[in-house]
């Protein structure tokens, strides 16, 4: 399963990074995929994830670099639906920026109660919830320090496409990928950590 993980990884930033449309934008939004690999590389003998962890992160990564490889304006994957609703701008964005909840929310929650940092409960809930707003809002410190070191990436980067509200709709997406993954995959999760704290312990 690791090998097969590696490969799609390898396989999708390879495509991604070949003949991308603006090299620089697609530097910046695959850098946190690259960070990630290393990191969970570094962990996977002494902290090694749940399956379920290392998929959504997997998701995550290949979100950023088909986000990457066109932009987050240009990616052509959600057309049709904007052709159907009549959306104005390509949401493609507002589907990493729920990812950018969804997928912390489950690695926030493995570490917390793999380290025995806080119980399964409402304070669980409120520490997930806070530290997933708090990446989000990092993350869009992030985009505008950017804009304002380089105007050739900011406009492909920012991804804002005129909407002015960007900014807050892109955290509320993230809030609202934060609050679906804790409601939906608890329990899955749950079991998963179970099974592999035997694992790890024999």
């Amino acid at each position: 399963m690791a090998a097969l993980w590696v490969l799609v990884y390898f396989a999708t930033l390879i495509w991604s990074g070949t003949h991308p449309k603006d090299a620089l934008t697609w530097l910046l939004e695959v850098l946190p995929a690259m960070i990630a690999f290393v990191l969970l590389a570094a962990t996977r003998r002494r902290f090694p994830l749940t399956p379920l962890a290392y998929f959504l992160i997997l998701i995550h990564g290949l979100i950023l670099m088909v986000g990457g490889h066109y932009t987050y304006a240009e990616v052509p994957l959600l057309d049709p639906l904007g052709d159907y609703f009549g959306w104005q701008r390509n949401n493609y964005d507002k589907l990493g920026h729920l990812a950018q909840g969804f997928v912390p929310a489950i690695v926030a929650r493995e570490i917390l109660l793999r380290n025995a940092v806080v119980a399964s409960g409402k304070w669980l809930f409120f520490i997930v919830v806070c530290i997933c707003l708090a990446i989000s809002a990092f993350y869009e410190l992030v985009e505008w320090w950017v804009a304002l070191a380089s105007e050739q990436a900011a406009e492909a980067f920012l991804g804002t496409q005129g909407y002015v509200w960007d900014t807050q709709s892109d955290m509320a997406y993230a809030l609202l990928g934060t609050i679906a993954a804790l409601a939906l995959l608890s329990r899955m999760h749950d079991r998963q950590i179970r099974k592999l704290s035997k694992e790890t312990s024999e």
